[in-house]
């Protein structure tokens, strides 16, 4: 039976970046310009908009209008970022599955990049209806407790709201069980360069363990790299702003009105380590389903 290495698919981001270091470093730069971009149409696009409702919700007046007016301007740039997105996680598949392929760095936009996004919107589409399910189980027991508790059912009632919590709680296992059981249509849709929505169903059958292990330990390290980043972001920051922790941690909620308020010395220096960042956290993050397929994908017939 074909297995792998839920350790060896964690570090794999790790051995290609440590390999390929001219490739992390182009990535970066496609990638910290790709940033400055975005930045600047969401500005343009909807910095009016964004600050309008972060002023509303701070002061209590915000209101489902204003929120659609905010997600109808940022659609566009929403969509820029799906691109992107889909770009980079092609381009770690691509130096993992076909690793000869590296033109331009493994960074393109094609085909491979397009069934991708497919499958993502696909998958969202699955999950508004697993969600809108869950809602209307939860609604519908909520109702009976109310039926019970309205009845004076003291007892009934609070069976029923354990239940409920039961349920709750059952929840997030059961979704990241289905995750992780779905998690190589990605891959097997960029290696086949067909799409594929439940094969993997198959091709993790018996594997749950290893890939949630792998998943869980390559998120662990991504928030390793985040958190060195800030830390080494909030230092510099600090020193090249006279000490301004004001203005360090401005970034996290920017002022977005123009792009003159937004592009501060404390956010370019952000933006910088982010694109340094960024395209390691992929690689870190996209390449163990790459690996576990790549050694799972030769025992199971298509």
């Amino acid at each position: 039976m074909a297995t792998f290495s839920p350790t060896d698919a964690a570090l794999e981001g790790f051995r290609i970046a440590r390999e390929k270091p001219r490739m992390v470093l182009t990535w970066a730069a496609v990638y910290l310009v790709v940033t400055a971009i975005m930045a600047f149409l969401l500005i343009t696009f909807a910095g009016d908009a964004l600050m309008a409702l972060r002023a509303a919700e701070q002061s209590g007046d915000a209101d489902p209008a204003m929120a659609f007016q905010f997600f109808s301007k940022v659609a566009p740039v929403s969509l820029l970022g799906l691109v992107v997105t889909t770009v980079f996680v092609a381009a770690s598949y691509r130096a993992i599955l076909r690793p000869e392929d590296d033109r331009y760095a493994y960074l393109r936009f094609g085909g491979d990049e397009l069934r991708l996004m497919l499958l993502a919107l696909i998958f969202v589409g699955l999950w508004m209806g697993v969600t809108f399910v869950t809602v209307m189980a939860v609604g519908i027991l909520a109702v009976a407790v109310g039926f019970m508790a309205g009845s004076g059912g003291q007892l009934g009632a609070g069976i029923v709201a354990l239940l409920g919590v039961l349920l709750s709680l059952a929840v997030l296992p059961a979704l990241v069980w289905l995750w992780v059981r779905l998690s190589l249509a990605w891959p097997e849709t960029f290696a086949t360069r067909r799409l594929h929505v439940f094969h993997s169903w198959r091709l993790t059958k018996g594997h749950f363990w290893r890939l949630l292990g792998a998943y869980v330990l390559a998120i662990i390290l991504a928030l390793i790299v985040m958190l060195l980043g800030l830390i080494i972001y909030a230092a510099v920051a600090a020193i090249l702003t006279g000490g301004d922790l004001t203005a360090v941690g401005q970034v996290f909620e920017p002022d977005m009105s123009s792009t003159a308020a937004y592009f501060t010395p404390a956010m370019l220096i952000y933006t910088f380590f982010a694109g340094l960042l960024g395209p390691l956290q992929y690689l870190i993050m996209f390449a163990p389903g790459a690996v576990a397929y790549r050694q799972l994908a030769g025992g199971v017939e298509p």
